[in-house]
């Protein structure tokens, strides 16, 4: 399930030609809770941090990470792909009760 969060996703080149190199930069926002705080009535609050993150383009993925608990609230991302072909670009963080962020670009190879 997507929730309702619009992650700022930037690529420094919309237009790239085949076998450039594009970065990209995103920053999402997203409520953390790290399981180590107890509610008033003493019962540990259960973790909620993402702990996957993927991006593909036109369908591929071109990187994936793994997050753990030192993760920040609201983590910022970037890293770089080669352009092969043009199509939408699809970022996808994944909290840890399943749930999803998912944001798009879309990058034109010519």
């Amino acid at each position: 399930m997507a929730t309702a969060v619009k992650p700022r996703i930037k690529l420094d080149k919309k237009e790239a030609r085949k076998g450039d190199i594009v970065e990209v930069k995103a920053l999402v926002q997203h409520v953390m809770e790290t399981g180590q705080r107890k509610d008033a009535q003493g019962q540990t609050i259960p973790r909620k941090i993402l702990n996957k993150f993927s991006c593909t383009v036109a369908g591929k993925q071109v990187f994936a990470a793994d997050f753990e608990p030192a993760i920040s609230a609201n983590p910022y991302i970037q890293f770089k792909f080669r352009a092969t072909e043009s199509g939408p670009v699809v970022l996808t963080w994944t909290d840890d009760d399943g749930s999803t962020i998912v944001g798009e670009e879309t990058i034109t190879v010519v």
